[in-house]
């Protein structure tokens, strides 16, 4: 990504004018362009009604057609859904009925909304069991193989955990998962966006991702792959008349992945998501990969000079995420957050509740979270870093 396309992609986007903005694992700046997407679909519903202008537009499947080629994969396979957690219940909900003895294999940095679903069918009697990690903290694929039955119902993965840089093994997860013939998730909401995702080489059967985050996109969409082999065996529990037709005798479900729509979506929101998939694919993800890479990988090096600055980042050294998790001596995480946020410097935190299997396996109650874009520049970078200098030393930031 050459200077001159960077500058462009910034203009485009009025948030990079007026904020520092490091929070987009959280939800990503949206463009110009994206924005003026949605307002046009407004105006059409305001100027023809509602219903109407649904029936004159073609977001919805430019949308689709657009995450289709993201992911390798084809058009029939792509569901949308209002937010990730949603898109992974909906999925998970449709599983066949859980049994006394079958298991579920996590990684130990598991989404807290994904293990929020699994609650029903460990009180049927499954079991949760946690995939060991390897010396990195990333999930042990020889364990992982240890483990392995024909009781094992479902291997979940989140791809790249919120609290921190690593990046899971999926695709050699998906490997064993298709020799053992296993379900298998991948909660790709940090990933999506930020690295190519082929969810052939993956070999996944569920694949999740919000479009608030790496992808652009507004809050409210998400994107649902469900791989259409796999299609059959799922039996959602929310069905209307878009997802389970009348077919003159009764109700049946569709064969491909609108299954697990209804009738009732906001052209308006996919309008702004077609628009930023479309852009992501202008620009190229393997730019953006390297970007992200480039920057993350400075900005790290920087922290670690920085008295009572502590990264809390998994995962092997070079080949992390743009996510960099840390504490810094003195100060709460959400505290941190709100101070540098005066300063017109946004970062996220969290707390245990978004991966309580991790933060309470390495006792930490809360972390701070930068989290990089290929729209950040080095001078935000230094920005950011002269800030967290100042609070360190117990000084005023900016």
């Amino acid at each position: 990504m050459g200077p001159a396309q960077h500058t462009r992609l910034r203009q485009a986007t009025p948030g990079c004018a007026r904020v520092c903005h490091f929070n987009h694992a959280g939800a990503s700046l949206p463009s110009q362009g994206t924005l003026d997407a949605m307002y046009q679909q407004l105006q059409h519903e305001a100027q023809q009604g509602p219903m109407e202008a649904a029936t004159t537009t073609d977001w919805p499947e430019r949308a689709r057609c657009l995450a289709a080629r993201l992911l390798n994969t084809s058009a029939e396979a792509i569901a949308f859904a209002s937010s990730g957690s949603a898109a992974w219940s909906l999925a998970f909900n449709a599983l066949p009925r859980w049994r006394s003895g079958d298991r579920i294999l996590v990684g130990r940095h598991e989404w807290g909304g994904n293990l929020a679903c699994m609650a029903p069918a460990i009180a049927a009697g499954a079991q949760l069991e946690v995939i060991p990690c390897d010396s990195h903290g990333a999930v042990s694929v020889p364990a992982l193989e240890s483990m392995l039955d024909a009781r094992v119902r479902l291997i979940a993965l989140t791809w790249l955990p919120a609290n921190g840089g690593l990046i899971n093994p999926a695709a050699a997860i998906g490997h064993l998962a298709r020799q053992w013939h296993v379900p298998y998730f991948i909660d790709a909401g940090q990933a999506l966006g930020q690295l190519p995702c082929d969810v052939q080489a993956l070999g996944c059967d569920v694949l999740k991702a919000a479009g608030r985050k790496y992808l652009r996109g507004p809050r409210g969409t998400a994107l649902l792959y469900v791989r259409p082999g796999f299609l059959e065996r799922l039996q959602p529990q929310q069905r209307d008349v878009l997802s389970a037709p009348w077919n003159g005798q009764g109700f049946s479900l569709r064969g491909d992945a609108r299954r697990f729509e209804t009738s009732e979506v906001s052209q308006v929101l996919l309008a702004g998501l077609a628009n930023a998939l479309q852009e992501l694919e202008e620009i190229g993800i393997q730019a953006i990969e390297q970007r992200i890479a480039s920057l993350s990988g400075l900005l790290r090096t920087a922290m670690d000079r920085i008295p009572g600055l502590q990264r809390q980042d998994l995962g092997t050294p070079g080949r992390q995420s743009g996510l960099i998790a840390f504490t810094l001596k003195g100060w709460e995480s959400f505290a941190l957050k709100t101070r540098l946020a005066r300063q017109g410097i946004n970062i996220g935190a969290n707390g245990v509740a978004y991966t309580p299997l991790d933060m309470q396996a390495r006792g930490l109650a809360s972390i701070a979270r930068i989290a990089v874009s290929h729209l950040n520049t080095e001078g935000e970078i230094q920005r950011l870093l002269r800030a967290l200098e100042e609070l360190a030393q117990g000084g005023p930031a900016g």
